[in-house]
């Protein structure tokens, strides 16, 4: 169930008679499954408003919900909960929606048809339940009205045989739980930051976010050329105020899918430093499971979710204006889970030619959510390649599928330990969404959290960043539930963990939003990071300088201004989710857009806020 709105944990329940007609305590059948139904008992809360029925039922009345404990019935929900769910929910943590373990026996069943049926429509109907859980999770579930009735029966049979477990006895030895991990605010600063309308990205849906414009890409050379993805498949050429496409990766890559987004699709690009020479451009994106052979992979007894592909293309006329290429793969990397794929491909703009680092590609890889589905043992570790950086040289040969090659300068290529994989950079990122170089040679690294804390970090070879046993500069009980952080234990130092130069928890915001330091015209923006939150729209700043290893430098916020009027993100896109990114253009014009729109924003000014 894609989106952030199911249940978390409220007192909360409608009437049964709503939706599917319930038969209490009386077996069926269905297609030939025997349907043994298996009852729960729900208290009703009177101020429900999805519809006028719910408003009349006292708050004493009791309903009796049934479930088919059927074991083929059971599998069927199972799959298709995997199929259309997993991304989103799981039932041993919160993440981007809520821990469903138990679900059954906090909310009726009636409530749950509808819901998974069409969420928005309970949504906009005014129920107070399903409007706390859009605040709560900043996102609208979408309608799954293809689902047959049947599919839906199947689903709610899966959630009641998923019942929560027993506290994990480490818990209690991890101390109190921190409810408010970073109690200072962020301050507004006393700058205003201007921005003025560009253009509006072509629309890839008729739905919410309109368009998944994601990275934004100068080709440096004789002829320098402005690049943006959108990742449901399309490539453009930014000129001007225009959007002209240059790539379709659909019509390249046939087995490519968009679906089910949350990253998902044309994940990243990068241009080989010689690209005008030699003609190599490099792409990622996602296919379906067992699509090929993977280079990198785990148990069977694991889903495989979907797999990540990186190609390089060689284009013969590197010039053209649209693209023209044969592509060759790289590597194949099997996924978990839709969520924390394969982020950032990107090369070191400041290594000059005949130096080791020159050619050499990055890749953010992340867990796949193999953390969140208690498959930690995937992460965090210099032998599997998920929660990593890599490091590869996509002109080598001597990887285990001889496609790549692996830069003898990687921390682990001369380990002699033939376990752990060299192509690896740096560990422990649940979701290292960019890569990026500062002005001054810092390498930056962006990793969206899970409940708590979104982090920056100076990138280090062979570092450990912590994830799963760390969420920001605090202690995470990843053998658990992972929706609270605690104090770093007393021997932290014998961890070696390299923590972030920039943190903010979720009262501030919900996902880290990678920007970029300012250098162009500018003068009250030059030597900032700038950066935001993806959810919310807020943009903040810190002084570039502050970036440094063992401190977190202090965030301050900008007043927005859209052509004259001072707005937000929220108010200027008409969503909760703005899904706000960040691009830096030619000349260093720093542009912010916004997927849920389409709109694409340049910055024009910084000066003091005055009252406008």
């Amino acid at each position: 169930m894609n989106g952030k709105t199911f249940y978390k944990n409220y007192n909360w329940i409608v009437y049964a008679g709503l939706g599917f007609g319930l038969l209490a305590g009386l077996p069926s059948c269905r297609n030939g499954k025997s349907q043994v139904a298996a009852t729960t008992t729900a208290v009703i809360n009177p101020d429900s408003s999805i519809n006028a029925t719910v408003k009349q039922v006292p708050a004493t009345v009791q309903v009796q919900n049934n479930y088919s404990t059927d074991e083929h019935t059971i599998l069927e929900g199972k799959q298709v909960f995997q199929s259309n769910c997993t991304a989103c929910h799981s039932f041993e943590q919160k993440g981007i929606g809520p821990n469903l373990a138990g679900v059954t026996s906090r909310v009726s069943k009636s409530w749950l048809t509808q819901f998974i049926s069409n969420a928005p429509a309970v949504i906009s109907s005014g129920d107070v339940h399903a409007t706390k859980l859009v605040e709560e999770y900043k996102q609208v579930m979408p309608a799954f009205t293809a689902l047959t009735p049947e599919q839906v029966e199947d689903i709610t049979a899966y959630l009641h045989s998923q019942q929560p477990e027993t506290e994990d006895p480490n818990t209690a030895k991890l101390g109190t739980p921190l409810n408010d991990p970073i109690p200072a605010k962020i301050p507004k600063s006393e700058l205003l930051l201007s921005l003025e309308a560009v253009t509006t990205a072509p629309l890839t849906s008729n739905e919410i976010p309109l368009a998944r414009i994601n990275t934004m890409v100068v080709l440096p050379g004789k002829k320098q050329r402005v690049f943006l993805q959108d990742l449901r498949g399309k490539l453009y050429e930014m000129e001007g105020s225009t959007l002209r496409e240059y790539l379709d990766i659909s019509k390249e890559r046939p087995a490519f899918i968009p679906t089910p987004g949350l990253a998902t699709g044309f994940g990243s690009y990068a241009f080989h430093p010689d690209f005008y020479q030699n003609g190599l451009f490099y792409t990622t994106h996602t296919e379906s499971a067992n699509t090929a052979p993977a280079d990198f992979v785990y148990a069977d007894s694991i889903k495989v979710a979907l797999q990540w592909v990186l190609t390089e293309w060689h284009l013969p006329n590197p010039s053209a204006p649209v693209f023209a290429g044969k592509g060759r793969e790289l590597l194949r990397v099997n996924m978990v889970n839709q969520i924390h794929g394969v982020q950032e491909i990107t090369f070191n703009p400041f290594a000059k030619p005949g130096s080791p680092e020159y050619g050499l590609l990055y890749i953010g890889i992340g867990d796949g959510g193999a953390a969140e589905q208690k498959y930690s043992f995937l992460c965090n570790s210099n032998k599997t390649v998920w929660s990593t950086v890599l490091r590869i040289d996509p002109r080598g040969n001597n990887s285990k599928n001889g496609k790549y090659g692996i830069p003898a300068i990687n921390p682990f290529a001369q380990d002699n330990d033939s376990n752990t994989l060299g192509e690896i950079f740096a560990t422990g990122f649940r979701n290292p969404n960019r890569i990026y170089w500062a002005p001054d040679g810092k390498m930056l690294i962006s990793d969206i959290g899970l409940t708590n804390i979104e982090e920056l970090n100076i990138g280090v070879a062979g570092a450990n960043y912590g994830w799963p046993a760390r969420e920001g500069t605090f202690l995470l009980n990843y053998t658990g539930k992972m929706d609270k952080v605690y104090p770093l234990p007393t021997d932290d130092q014998t961890y070696h963990y390299t923590y972030p130069v920039i943190q903010f928890d979720h009262d501030e915001g919900n996902a880290f939003s990678a920007g970029f330091v300012y250098s162009g015209s500018i003068p009250a923006l030059k030597g900032k990071y700038i950066f935001g939150d993806i959810v919310s729209g807020r943009v903040f700043f810190v002084e570039s300088s502050q970036l440094k290893l063992g401190q977190q430098a202090p965030i301050q916020e900008f007043t927005l201004q859209f052509a004259g009027k001072a707005a937000t993100f929220k108010e200027i896109t008409g969503h909760r989710k703005t899904d706000l990114r960040f691009g830096m253009g030619l000349n260093h014009n720093l542009f912010i857009y916004t997927k849920t729109d389409g709109k694409i924003w340049r910055v024009n000014g910084c000066s003091p806020n005055k009252k406008i």
